[in-house]
C-alpha cells in the first residue's frame, strides 16, 4: 500500500487531483487509516487511474468518466470515445469557420470591397437534367449530395455531360436544415428512382449572373454586389429559387484561388 504522496509520485497525477477524484467518487483510496486518516493506495488501483486521466484529457466530463467506469466494457469505452471524437472534430469544424469569417472581416476592413463582381442579365434555357433534392444539415453537406448522386450514375451507367448546377429552393437563407436539388445535365431520358429524378428544369428568361473567383468565402461578397446592382437596376426584382454553378472546385483545382463560382438569381421586369 501507498501514501498518496508516495501513489502520486509513481503515478505522476498530484495530490491535488487524487484529492478531487477521491471527493468526486471516481477513485476512492484503497483504505484511510482510521487513526491517522491517510489515503492509502494500492498498485491495482493504478490501470484505474490510468483509465481515467486519459478519459479527461479527451474532454470526458466527471460524470461522463463514471458512466465509463461503472460499465466495465472496454466496448462501452470505445464507444463513448468515438462520440466524443465526433463531438470534438465537429467543434472544430465550427471553429475553422470562424477563423474563415475571421480573415474575411480582417480583408474588407484592411482593403475594402476592392473585388469586381461583374454582374450580367442572361437567358436560361430549359434543360433535362438527373437531379437529387433534399434537406440536408447545412449548405456543408451539399458534396455528401453530389457524391450519392454520381455514384447513382455510375451504378445505373447514366451518360452526364458533366454540366451540373445547385438549387436553392428556401425562400431566405437558412443556417440548418437547407433545402438543396443538385442537378446533371444528361443526354437521354432515364428512370427516375426514389430521391434522384429526371425531370425538367424551366427556363429563365432573365437570369442576374455574376462570377465568383477565388475562396468560395468570396461568395459572400458577390451576394453583395448582386444586391447593389438590383437596386441599381430596380426594373429587375428578384423571383424564384437561386442557383449556383461551380466551374472549378476542390476537384479540379488545388489551390482556391483558381476556384471559379458562378451565382445566379432569377429576376423578372417590374410592370411599370
Amino acid at each position: 500500500m501507498f501514501r498518496i504522496g508516495e501513489f502520486s509520485k509513481l503515478t505522476q497525477v498530484s495530490v491535488r487531483m487524487l484529492r478531487y477524484y477521491d471527493e468526486s467518487g471516481l477513485l476512492k483510496p484503497e483504505r484511510t487509516d482510521p487513526f491517522t486518516g491517510y489515503r492509502m493506495y494500492s498498485a491495482a488501483q493504478i490501470p484505474v487511474l490510468n483509465r481515467i486521466v486519459y478519459l479527461r484529457d479527451s474532454g470526458f466530463g466527471v460524470a461522463e468518466i463514471l458512466t465509463a467506469l461503472e460499465s466495465g466494457r472496454d466496448a462501452f469505452i470505445i464507444e463513448q470515445l468515438d462520440k466524443k471524437y465526433e463531438e470534438i472534430t465537429g467543434r472544430i469544424a465550427e471553429e475553422h469557420k470562424k477563423l474563415e469569417k475571421i480573415t474575411l472581416a480582417r480583408r474588407e476592413l484592411l482593403h475594402g470591397c476592392k473585388m469586381h463582381y461583374n454582374v450580367s442579365i442572361r437567358s436560361i434555357p430549359s434543360c433535362q437534367v438527373l437531379s437529387l433534392r433534399k434537406v440536408i444539415p447545412t449548405y456543408y453537406a451539399e458534396g455528401e449530395l453530389w457524391e450519392e448522386l454520381a455514384s447513382f450514375a455510375a451504378r445505373n451507367k447514366i451518360a452526364v455531360s458533366g454540366q451540373t448546377f445547385s438549387i436553392y429552393h428556401d425562400q431566405e437563407y437558412k443556417e440548418n436544415n437547407v433545402d438543396v436539388e443538385i442537378c446533371a445535365y444528361v443526354e437521354k431520358p432515364v428512370e427516375s428512382s426514389g430521391a434522384i429524378a429526371y425531370r425538367t428544369v424551366e427556363a429563365v428568361p432573365f437570369m442576374a449572373c455574376t462570377m465568383v473567383y477565388g475562396p468560395f468565402s468570396n461568395i459572400a461578397g458577390a451576394y453583395l454586389n448582386l444586391a447593389r446592382w438590383l437596386q441599381e437596376n430596380s426594373r429587375f426584382k428578384m423571383t424564384g429559387q437561386s442557383r449556383q454553378i461551380v466551374h472549378r472546385g476542390p476537384w479540379n483545382e488545388e489551390s482556391e484561388e483558381n476556384y471559379l463560382t458562378e451565382i445566379q438569381i432569377p429576376t423578372e421586369q417590374r410592370v411599370r
